[in-house]
């Protein structure tokens, strides 16, 4: 719960920049307020309204410490200068303006804004000391602490851009994921669709019967890519960060698969063993676009009678196999992005993906083994 707390609460800093400045400001008002209300030696000057003014004059300008960081940084030193020449104020414990400021400049300014920062402060903090006490203990530790402010907002922003870059490599892989699915959507569908129109003319001659079995076929397949996509750009369109994903395919839809791909022609024989219920969605999804982009490619380039499609699970491992008796490996096969998105989603769950010919060198085969996690989720 903290951790989200802090999330959250660093988000709405994200959304809410001005406010955030506002804020900083308040509080450092607060804390330079703090030598005016406490009670002061007899020996001292009493403080005055003019020089709490004055005091606050310092601090209003880091309401705009984003906007103009450097331009920030000389108005609180002219109003410090000031303070400190024209009236005879309180001093404070820390020099919380500019330690604001040199922090703003390290962690959002360009380089050449940082170097004349620092070289801006290397000649003010020491005429301030000089000002004030003349002490080389002061000064050592006005040096300590600007120096800090300074690093701290260094890592600052080397630490927003790490996150940056996570972010986007983040939304690389999702890029690349959807396009993934998008590929096995259009592809697998499309290719059904022009299997089944080419047999359809010739069934229409030979069995009126097969014709309007095939075009319901490609009715079916049609309606199912249409909602496939709909739902995964209905996602894209409404979803923000963290607006979830599209509803992934489970192997509950691997029989409605395997139907429309006998609608098409292709005997397809399917086999299982394990038990397959308890599978982690995420896998159950990878292993039902596997059987689909292998299928495809039986379906695309096979020439192919019959496929046998086998899912087995043995201990912490699970096997996809997909064999079609077709006329085997070709040169170009290996080129497109079936194959390519089969290993890739392989790999995604930390498995592996072989494709060559067949048992005695006939047909194509694809092999996948997937290791299954422990303790995860299951598709339900």
């Amino acid at each position: 719960m903290r951790i989200r707390g802090v999330g959250q609460a660093r988000a709405w800093g994200a959304a809410h920049p001005g406010a955030v400045d506002a804020g900083i400001a308040l509080l450092v008002q607060v804390a330079v307020t703090m030598p005016f209300v406490v009670p002061r030696p007899p020996e001292l000057e009493p403080a005055t309204w003019p020089a709490y003014g004055l005091t606050t004059l310092t601090v209003l300008p880091l309401v705009w410490r984003r906007r103009a960081p450097m331009a920030v940084l000389l108005a609180v030193l002219a109003a410090s200068a000031l303070y400190r020449l024209a009236l005879e104020g309180p001093g404070q414990p820390l020099p919380y303006q500019g330690l604001v400021c040199a922090y703003t400049i390290a962690a959002q300014a360009p380089a050449r804004q940082r170097w004349a920062a620092a070289g801006l402060l290397l000649v003010a903090v020491p005429a301030s000391v000089w000002l004030n006490t003349q002490s080389a203990r002061e000064l050592t530790f006005s040096l300590f602490v600007f120096a800090a402010a300074y690093v701290f907002g260094r890592l600052t922003d080397a630490r927003q851009r790490e996150h940056r870059i996570e972010r986007e490599r983040a939304a690389a892989r999702e890029r690349a994921r959807i396009a993934r699915e998008m590929h096995d959507i259009l592809s697998h569908a499309v290719s059904l669709m022009i299997v089944q129109a080419e047999a359809g003319p010739l069934a229409v001659r030979a069995a009126p019967e097969r014709a309007e079995a095939a075009f319901e076929a490609i009715s079916a397949t049609g309606r199912d890519a249409m909602a496939q996509l709909r739902s995964m750009l209905g996602v894209l369109r409404d979803g923000g960060p963290g607006g979830g994903r599209s509803p992934q395919p489970d192997l509950d839809g691997l029989p409605g698969l395997l139907e429309r791909v006998r609608a098409g022609g292709l005997d397809v024989r399917y086999g299982s063993s394990g038990e397959l219920a308890g599978l982690p969605a995420p896998l159950a999804a990878g292993v039902f676009r596997i059987v689909q982009e292998a299928l495809t490619n039986v379906v695309r380039h096979a020439r192919a009678r019959g496929a046998t499609v086998r899912i087995d699970r043995s201990g912490g491992e699970l096997t996809v196999l997909v064999r079609d008796d077709g006329r085997g490996p070709r040169p170009a096969r290996t080129a497109g992005h079936g194959l390519v998105g089969i290993r890739e989603r392989a790999a995604a769950h930390g498995g592996s993906a072989a494709t060559g010919p067949g048992p005695g060198g006939r047909g194509f085969e694809v092999r996948v083994v997937l290791p299954v996690p422990s303790g995860e989720g299951t598709t339900g």
